[in-house]
């Protein structure tokens, strides 16, 4: 992680100041997120629109796949990477961020725009259909270690989650979402306000 000015945050780009536009998704996340969109529409007759709202439908697709979908490993591969897919893209398209899904996808990140935060969507999923932590998938959030203790207190304040509800991806959302606020407080008080981020700064 390169560190050059913004407390070890990396580069970022103050506003105003001219930055890359962010990139889309790589073809293979949108073919796969797609993929996803196909396997929901086919079990539930339900259309994904990539909204936060369709995560609860997520969550229902992922319980029926534990009941032994998951036990054939080409068949978890799989249903690890429409479904992580398809929770990135919720993340991309919802807060802002890139992609970086060079090599194998157990190393994929989201990299998000507004906040110093990154992780693999892929092992979110993963983790989901388990219903356990996955070594090696990078499903924790990725941050600077000076933010780290105050988001994990901001994170505390849920209370105590049912280890099955923790891993579905709506609990992962509530979680992604108060790591930000937690994180934009942080930058607020530092006076980084409006700073941007892109793939670069990971």
């Amino acid at each position: 992680m390169g560190t050059n000015g913004l407390n070890g945050h990396g580069s970022g780009h103050l506003p105003g100041s001219p930055a890359a536009p962010p990139q889309g998704p790589p073809e293979g996340v949108t073919d796969l997120a797609a993929s996803c969109v196909r396997f929901v529409r086919a079990r539930y007759g339900v259309e994904l629109d990539f909204s936060p709202d369709t995560l609860s439908l997520l969550d229902q697709y992922v319980r029926d796949a534990r009941q032994g979908e998951t036990d054939k490993a080409e068949t978890l591969e799989l249903l690890t990477a429409v479904t992580g897919a398809y929770f990135g893209e919720v993340v991309r398209l919802t807060f802002g961020g890139e992609w970086k899904a060079e090599g194998e996808s157990e190393d994929w990140r989201i990299c998000l725009e507004p906040v110093y935060l990154a992780f693999n969507p892929l092992g979110t999923m993963r983790e989901a259909l388990k219903g356990a932590e996955q070594p090696g998938w990078h499903a924790h959030f990725a941050m600077e270690e000076e933010d780290r203790a105050y988001v994990e207190e901001r994170i505390a304040a849920l209370g105590e989650v049912d280890e099955d509800e923790f891993f579905l991806p709506t609990t992962r959302w509530d979680v992604l979402e108060i790591s930000i606020e937690a994180l934009q407080s942080r930058m607020g008080a530092r006076g980084e306000t409006g700073v941007r981020f892109s793939r670069e700064d990971y």
